[in-house]
């Protein structure tokens, strides 16, 4: 573990560093690209020099910089006028509500198709592994663009934008949580298979357990260390797919933040983003590990 977080430490390390350079390295005058469409000034430029070291050398300007990452300080948006650290708190909340959600979507229906499909006959296997196919294969706003066709343009079920109540939810928690379903479920049922052909599940045969008892008590438990390994491609997607689905349905987020920044080139708030995603993947890479050794103890001997 300890390892482990000090792997997680450099990979923050790099994030920031990385973010730095693109800062750095992007042309122009640092000072022109830090206040980008913003408003410029003498006061604002002086502001900026000063906040960010301009004026110093370029080992002391990073040394600062990582030392007001450690507190906390992420810099000020000039377009915006505020601080980086306030905007992104209060954007924070829709998109952990929506990626929970999607997660939580994901993973239900996924093991759902799995039990229920594993060691089946093979055309219930078949139309699982064709839906499974399906929603990996076609890109999330796709997804969402057909889900608001149907249900919110046509049926009119589910409102076509915003954040106002559950039912706003439930359309970009499914273009998010579709493709998790359709990965997870393949290796879930592919463990699930290997499992019951285990020694262990002939014995749990012979003692008279039903199958459907022996995939459900015994099987998932084998099965659940590849599906896991898998969320740190989870964390990924729903990152990324976040920018686009916040953007498409209408909904506040940091992916909305996130794109808008990057149109409006400001670069202290897309830099922000990227360390909150890298603090984001490193914290889910980290409870992993002790979720392996919860699932199977051997994983810590």
């Amino acid at each position: 573990m300890i390892r482990r977080l000090g792997t997680g430490l450099a990979v923050l390390w790099a994030a920031a560093t990385a973010s730095y350079l693109a800062l750095l390295l992007a042309p122009g005058d640092t000072v022109d690209i830090l206040v980008g469409d913003g408003p410029d000034t003498p006061e604002i430029r002086a502001r900026i020099t000063a906040e960010w070291g301009l004026d110093r050398p370029e080992a002391v300007q990073y040394l600062s910089y990582l030392w007001r990452l450690l507190h906390g300080d992420l810099g000020r948006s000039y377009q915006l006028q505020r601080g980086v650290g306030e905007i992104l708190a209060t954007q924070v909340g829709p998109t952990v509500q929506l990626t929970f959600a999607a997660a939580a979507l994901g993973v239900a229906l996924a093991g759902i198709i799995a039990v229920a499909t594993a060691g089946r006959g093979r055309w219930a296997r078949g139309v699982a592994s064709a839906a499974e196919l399906v929603a990996v294969s076609v890109p999330p706003f796709l997804i969402g663009i057909v889900l608001l066709a149907v249900f919110s343009f046509t049926l009119g079920w589910f409102p076509v934008s915003g954040a106002d109540g559950p039912a706003a939810l439930v359309l970009p928690a499914l273009a998010l949580g579709l493709p998790i379903a359709g990965v997870l479920g393949q290796v879930l049922r592919g463990g699930l298979e290997r499992a019951i052909e285990q020694p262990f599940a002939v014995t749990a045969r012979a003692r008279g357990l039903t199958e459907r008892a022996l995939v459900a008590r015994h099987a998932v438990r084998h099965a659940l260390i590849p599906a896991v390994t898998l969320a740190g491609w989870f964390t990924g997607t729903l990152l990324g797919g976040a920018v686009i689905t916040e953007v498409l349905f209408g909904r506040p987020g940091l992916g909305r933040v996130a794109m808008e920044a990057v149109t409006g080139r400001d670069l202290p708030v897309v830099m922000a983003v990227v360390l909150l995603s890298a603090v984001v993947y490193v914290t889910i890479s980290t409870l992993l590990d002790l979720a392996y050794r919860v699932i199977d103890p051997r994983i810590g001997g």
